[in-house]
């Protein structure tokens, strides 16, 4: 029989986590629930104090509607739906949600959401996009800012020893810059020099050099939205 504690067996780790991250634990039950244990797919049903009696009593109403959150937004997302033909609060798991093997999966889904693939540079699809899809968004933002670096260092015709921002201001310099249109106004130039110097100065340089910490996954998709 499968039981709740078994997934998240921390009632601390229940309420500090957001609805988004429990969801998948969540799943995680649910899609293990065997023959005879449907009864727990619904609302009513799994908030009655069975579902948490492995928990301290002091926090069971806390959890309770922590948890309550957590099923919300997988019915929000799609992930659950009301059973056909049913009264009540009875609900099923949908295709989308029987994909989901584990909260491991749902992350990487909730990632995928965030930084659409089809939506990236061709390059940034194929060398960016997994990484960052693994969670690991230093490595997802320096690796984007690189490809710009090398794309910006091979449309000049330049060597390796040209990197950083020195070569953002030798391709982008306002009056001679190897890729600047000279066809623009001098302030849209200099505007775009500054694009592409402050991006790899802010963003590309100082993960070469130490851990940046993108914790906030919507911050590393701006950067290598901004990138692409």
């Amino acid at each position: 029989m499968a039981r709740l504690a078994d997934f998240l067996p921390d009632p601390g780790n229940i309420l500090e986590l957001e609805p988004e991250e429990l969801a998948g634990y969540l799943l995680e039950y649910l899609n293990a629930l065997g023959p005879g244990e449907e009864g727990q797919l619904n609302r009513y049903n799994f908030s009655l104090p069975h579902t948490l009696q492995d928990y301290p009593t002091e926090l069971r109403d806390e959890i309770a509607r922590t948890l309550m959150e957590a099923w919300i937004w997988l019915e929000r997302e799609g992930f659950l739906a009301p059973k056909p033909g049913s009264q009540g609060e009875w609900v099923f798991i949908t295709r989308r949600g029987r994909s989901i093997k584990g909260h491991a999966d749902l992350d990487a889904l909730r990632r995928a959401n965030l930084l659409p693939k089809h939506l990236l540079h061709p390059i940034l699809a194929r060398k960016v996009w997994a990484t960052f899809l693994r969670g690991d968004y230093d490595t997802a933002v320096f690796q984007a800012l690189k490809e710009v670096e090398v794309g910006v260092r091979e449309a000049c015709n330049l060597t390796s020893e040209d990197f950083g921002i020195d070569l953002m201001r030798k391709a982008f310099h306002p009056s001679k810059g190897l890729l600047t249109d000279p066809s623009r106004p001098l302030a849209e130039r200099e505007a775009l020099s500054y694009l592409f110097v402050g991006a790899i100065g802010s963003y590309k340089n100082p993960s070469s050099h130490r851990h940046v910490g993108f914790s906030d996954p919507t911050e590393a998709v701006e950067v290598i939205v901004l990138a692409s």
